[in-house]
Parts: structure tokens; C-alpha cells; sequence
């Protein structure tokens, strides 16, 4: 089940500093003046084990001279309305305020699951102002500085109590996600695989809307294909469909093992398909890049497939181990190719490493390329093993892990790609001291 966090409330009360620390992450700016955010960040968080999406939302006000108000205040709503779990923050300094009553009135019609966060305590002295915000009758306040994390650790302890129970859906089987912007032809491939017209295609971008499950059990492959399908109302069409289409992309990674992220072949790798694709890369999930209407593209003689494979490497760096194909969906090319290849990913992500080959293929070549000397300091690693997980995770015990360079990460990264073919999926590294005197 995805768990989706929209951090909601009116401008300059602490939103993106806390999404920042929730993240761990500076992706939201961060300014002391008010709307600032208006393009939403998305970021993943893990706590205790648990993981979840977060969306920094812009700040909810009306009446101001603010041209983008209209279309802020629609995608504050529209967040309150996708998300799984709301985090309303407000500021101890002023107080409650008009906007702060309109924005709470908001979330009690919601019903949602909230949490009310008093920003900017930074000291005791503001305790005793924290009660002030009972009014509002939505429980108990968190009290926090987002600034300097106190108080933060009992808020996500919390948060992940009421976090939706994470379900296994049809006997654990691979999950698929069909992933990308509006109109490059989701719908038409996940009707094309099932035969069936399970979700709505229309020549208008955004039709598509929730998230669907489709069982897949043909020529010797079973599986559970994932479409943000549904019909979206007609009003709704014409408001922000980029904001849309990135926030029903967040929920629809989560669910997923492997996603295949669709792209226009005449329009190429935009902004909004790379910000998919680091969504998908930081969920460590599978990847495919499906290049759909290759068929219009005119000059195939100067706009080869390698060429475009180049380009978007190129995009994607530094993670660039990812197969792309060329399809036409409307012509029927290379159409259960993607299917063979996403199964494929799958294998490559739930694959399991012998200690003994791991060693045997790896302690070698790191011999032979050692890691540089920092400091006078040699880093000398020992052994390498594979850590439990639905992901590749590894773990590499050395003398003196805090010196590993990101240069060396990236070096062994490689080496491991190229002996035991991790293609379309992230894989971690993580390096430990071997015992505590090490550490």
C-alpha cells in the first residue's frame, strides 16, 4: 500500500525546512520569504523501518497579489484529497491565524488521518504557547523546531504508528508499474498486454487517474501489471497536469518491484520524466525506459536508437544501467519485449549472491585496485556479503570505512554490474567496520 505524507499549511510557517529534515535532504528552498514554494518537491523517508513518500505542498493563503494563487491553493486541496496521511504545520511566533482556521477547516472535512506540528520551538519559553493551538480541535500539537530537529524523532515515532499496514497483494507476485506523463500512451500498452479495454484512452492528457491492478497470466509469465487508470472528471483536465501526474506517479512507484517509465520519442526526456525517474531511482525500485511512438519519429538515418540511448544515459547519469526500448504501441512494436525485459529487471532485483562468489570475484580486482590512501590511512576490505532484503544491498567490511571515497563506491558499483548484471536496478553499498575497535 503506498504511504503518501502531504505537509500542508499557510506560507513561511516551516513546510519545506521540515520536509528537508523528514528527507534528509536541502531539495525544498528554503527562504524566510513567504511562496516561495510553488513547484512541489517530492521525497522519499524511511523511520524505523517503515518508508513513505513526502510532499512539500505551497502555502495556503487568499486574497493576496500573488498571480499563482489560484493554481496553489487547487494543488494544496488536491494533495490533502491523494494523501494517505496529512502533517498540518503551523508557527508559534504568530500564532493561530485566519489562514491557518481556513486551512484546518480544510482538514477536518478531509476526515484524513493529520497531524498538528507547532513549528519553531525553539525553547522551553515557547511551550506554554503550544496550547494555544487546541483550539483548532485536531489533537494533540507536536511541538518542534523543523530548524534544528528537536522534537522531530517523536513526531515520526508517531507517524509511522498510524502509517497504513504495508499489504501483499495476490500472492506476492512482481508488480509492474506503467509510469510516465500524461499522453504518451500508459493506457494504451497496459490494453494492448491484458486484450482487454481496462483503462480509458482519449486523446485528452490526464484521463488516467488511480491506481489499478491487472493480473497478467499469459504465454508463461505472471505477473501484476499497474496503471494510474481511471477516469478523471472533466473539470479536472484542465487544471495543473504535470502536478497531477507526478503526484499519482509517487503512489504508483511505491507499489511497485519494477516500473516502466514511458516517454514520448518526439518530445524526449523532459523535466518531469527525469524527476519520475529520480523518484523511482530513490524508492530503489526496477527500471525500464520505454520509448513509445518511435513510429513518428521521421529521420530514423540521423536520429538512430543508439543515438537516443546515448542521449538518454546521458540524462540519466550516474545511473545509467538501465535498458531502453523502442516501441510503438498503435503498430503493436515491441510490445511484449518491455515484458520480457521488465521480468527480466525483476530477476536482476531480487537476485541472491553467494558470500563465497562475491568474495571469489570481487576481493581480486580490489586487490588489484585497492582504495587510495587518505591521510596516510590504508583501507584495507576483508569480505564482502549480501544483506537480507527485497533489494541488492551489500555490505563491505573494512578497517576503516569512514575513508571510502564516492569515486571507489562508484568504481565497485560498476565491477559488481558488470560480474553479476544488476541492469535496471539500484543497488546499495554500504561499508562497516569489522568490530568495534574498528569502528
Amino acid at each position: 500500500m503506498s504511504n503518501l505524507i502531504a505537509i500542508v499549511g499557510r506560507p513561511n510557517v516551516g513546510k519545506s525546512t521540515l520536509f528537508n529534515r523528514l528527507t534528509e535532504t536541502r531539495d525544498a528552498i528554503v527562504d524566510p520569504s513567504s511562496g516561495v514554494t510553488r513547484d512541489r518537491h517530492y521525497g522519499h523517508a524511511e523511520w524505523n523501518g517503515r518508508s513513505f513518500s513526502v510532499i512539500d505542498t505551497g502555502g495556503y493563503v487568499y486574497g493576496s497579489d500573488d498571480v499563482f494563487e489560484d493554481a496553489i491553493n487547487k494543488q494544496v486541496k488536491f494533495s490533502i484529497e491523494e494523501a494517505d496521511i496529512l502533517i498540518f504545520v503551523v508557527d508559534v511566533e504568530n500564532g493561530i491565524t485566519n489562514l491557518d482556521d481556513e486551512v484546518a477547516g480544510i482538514i477536518r472535512k478531509s476526515k484524513k488521518p493529520h497531524m498538528l506540528v507547532v513549528n519553531k520551538v525553539d525553547n522551553n519559553q515557547r511551550l506554554d504557547d503550544v496550547h494555544e493551538f487546541y483550539k483548532f480541535g485536531l489533537g494533540d500539537p507536536y511541538a518542534i523546531s523543523a530548524m534544528n530537529g528537536s522534537g522531530t524523532g517523536e513526531l515520526l515515532d508517531d507517524l509511522v504508528k498510524i502509517l497504513p499496514e504495508d499489504q501483499v497483494k495476490s500472492e506476492d507476485l512482481p508488480k509492474l508499474t506503467i509510469v510516465g506523463q500524461p499522453n504518451v500512451g500508459k493506457s494504451s500498452l497496459l490494453n494492448m498486454l491484458t486484450g482487454e479495454e481496462r483503462s480509458i484512452v482519449t486523446p485528452l492528457a490526464g484521463t488516467t487517474r488511480d491506481s489499478i491492478f491487472q493480473k497478467y497470466n499469459k504465454f508463461g509469465h505472471e505477473f501484476l501489471l499497474v496503471d494510474t487508470a481511471g477516469i478523471r472528471r472533466k473539470s479536472r483536465v484542465h487544471e495543473d497536469l504535470e502536478y497531477y501526474s507526478v503526484l499519482r506517479s509517487v503512489k504508483a512507484i511505491e507499489e511497485a518491484d519494477v516500473c516502466l517509465l514511458m516517454i514520448d520519442a518526439e518530445k524526449g526526456l523532459l523535466a518531469q520524466d527525469l524527476t519520475i525517474f529520480s523518484l523511482i531511482s530513490r524508492n530503489k525500485k526496477g527500471v525500464v525506459i520505454v520509448v513509445n511512438k518511435w513510429d513518428l519519429v521521421a529521420d530514423k538515418e540521423t536520429n538512430t536508437a543508439k543515438q537516443y540511448s546515448d542521449y538518454i544515459h546521458k540524462k540519466l547519469a550516474p545511473f545509467t544501467d538501465v535498458p531502453i526500448l523502442f516501441t510503438s504501441v498503435h503498430e503493436k512494436q515491441r510490445i511484449h519485449k518491455t515484458l520480457e525485459v521488465a521480468l527480466t529487471v525483476y530477476e536482476n532485483r531480487t537476485k541472491k549472491i553467494k558470500t563465497s562468489v562475491l568474495n571469489d570475484k570481487l576481493l581480486p580486482i580490489i586487490e588489484a585496485y585497492p582504495p587510495p590512501a587518505i591521510k596516510g590511512k590504508y583501507v584495507k576490505i576483508k569480505y564482502i556479503t549480501q544483506l537480507p532484503g527485497r533489494i541488492p544491498q551489500f555490505a563491505f567490511f573494512c578497517n576503516l570505512p569512514q575513508y571510502i571515497a564516492e569515486n571507489y563506491r562508484r568504481f565497485l558499483e560498476n565491477k559488481m554490474r558488470e560480474l553479476f548484471d544488476f541492469s535496471g536496478t539500484p543497488i546499495s553499498l554500504f561499508f562497516r567496520a569489522k568490530d568495534k575497535r574498528e569502528a
